[in-house]
């Protein structure tokens, strides 16, 4: 009797696949020398880890890595808190950076003139709006007068002084008389229109 040999599907899956669970950020030092690359890393990465990613990820050798922690400075509350609460000292968290010298020199590309792909005055637009947002949230936000206007103690010294002589703006306020029509309806006519 013949004997029937059964083939199983091989099975997916199998090989290990490790992915990195860390962010590495490439720093542009325009002082660095072609040859040199400076890394912000996570804390917990040492210069072995560093040199095995780039040569497995990148295909870059290594010559060496030197590696230094910077310790930020103390900052009175934390950076997200949703409630201010001043007199509370706290020291963020300490940054870890890694400069790596090359066999082949890597040059940062020019920056584009043109920035309209990326909507650069949208991008600058909001940046500026959401500055100004969280200066007015901020520590003593409310208490500061908007930086549109001078403070009214200012204008008031400089009218006191005779700087300046008291006169109504006549493009906010402007002139409107109420007048009959023939038909007996009443319209509004504005006065001072420069035409």
């Amino acid at each position: 009797m013949a004997t029937r040999h059964i083939t199983k599907a091989p099975r997916m899956g199998t090989k290990a696949l490790y992915l990195p669970n860390f962010r590495i950020v490439l720093l542009n030092d325009p002082k660095l020398s072609p040859h040199f690359a400076s890394f912000l890393v996570p804390l917990n990465l040492n210069k072995l880890d560093l040199r095995d990613y780039l040569y497995n990820c990148y295909g870059i050798p290594v010559r060496s890595v030197r590696s230094y922690i910077q310790m930020q400075k103390v900052q009175q509350d934390k950076n997200n808190a949703k409630r201010v609460s001043p007199r509370r000292w706290h020291r963020p968290r300490s940054i870890k950076k890694m400069m790596v010298e090359m066999d082949d020199p890597f040059v940062w590309p020019k920056t584009p003139e043109d920035f309209s792909q990326w909507d650069k005055d949208f991008v600058e637009k909001r940046e500026k709006a959401n500055k100004k947002a969280r200066d007015a949230q901020g520590p003593g936000g409310a208490s500061k007068p908007p930086a549109e206007r001078k403070s009214i103690a200012e204008q008031a010294k400089e009218l006191l002084e005779g700087k300046k002589e008291w006169r109504r703006d006549d493009n906010e306020y402007e002139d409107e008389i109420v007048e009959e029509d023939a038909d007996g309806e009443w319209e509004e006519v504005e006065q001072n229109v420069k035409i």
